[in-house]
């Protein structure tokens, strides 16, 4: 059987570690960490929780990274489930090899995004937290595949996570497994080493959170971000999986 290469792409602050934990205890899936956030450091320079310890512990050089995510999947597993952030492809980053990979994007309201994402890194842009990037990729990708890959809002998912997860998997053509939904508190060797800075609420989870529906107001000196990338999210909420 080949196996599923499956790219998840998600901004910051979002449920992808969640997602990643969900994925890893089906069973037949390895996964992997944001293989590109040391090259994404190291080329951009910018201060993250962690910067030193993380270029140090991971591949900076993007060609490496690529080769590894399109190569033999880790313990020969039916699925290599991989985690990245949007804005880590940067845009020197060549994307043909992106064709070798199946892909599924994860989105989230820029607003609540912003709320959680300043309580760890308070200085925040646009790029950081990946929404045009993951409109340009989602673009690229099915121009270049002509089939328009699955969208899934983390608010729509948190309402009604076996619905949307099975609805993924029949997308994905694979079976949908009820181990996605539960798995052991505590971190994992699969976790990156920027772990402690931002995965407190995931280590003590068993599954996935119950969904806020609480309205959210972005602080004054954020809105111009939220209104900046608005659109391109809109356009992909669009799109989403109902």
């Amino acid at each position: 059987m080949t196996p599923l290469y499956l790219a998840m792409w998600s901004g910051p602050r979002n449920i992808s570690t969640a997602m990643m934990r969900s994925w890893e205890n089906r069973g037949d899936c390895a996964v992997v960490d944001e293989p590109l956030y040391a090259h994404y450091l190291q080329h951009t320079g910018l201060d993250h929780p962690g910067r030193e310890e993380i270029i140090a512990a991971g591949e900076t050089d993007w060609q490496k990274v690529a080769a590894t995510l399109t190569g033999a999947v880790p313990g020969g597993h039916a699925i290599f489930y991989q985690k990245h952030m949007t804005h880590h492809l940067l845009p020197h980053i060549d994307r043909q090899w992106l064709a070798q990979l199946t892909h599924v994007f994860l989105i989230r309201d820029p607003r609540r995004v912003l709320l959680s994402y300043v309580k760890s890194r308070p200085n925040v842009s646009a790029e950081d937290i990946g929404v045009h990037q993951q409109l340009e990729i989602f673009r690229h990708v099915r121009a270049a595949t002509g089939v328009t890959p699955p969208v899934i809002d983390a608010l729509d998912f948190l309402r009604a996570p076996e619905r949307q997860l099975r609805a993924l998997c029949a997308r994905l053509n694979i079976e949908f497994k009820p181990a996605m939904l539960h798995w052991p508190a505590g971190p994992r060797a699969s976790d990156g080493v920027w772990a402690p800075y931002w995965y407190d609420s995931v280590y003590r989870s068993t599954g996935f959170e119950a969904a806020n529906e609480a309205e959210v107001e972005v602080p004054e000196r954020f809105r111009a971000i939220a209104e900046e990338v608005m659109p391109a999210f809109e356009e992909l909420y669009a799109l989403r999986l109902r």
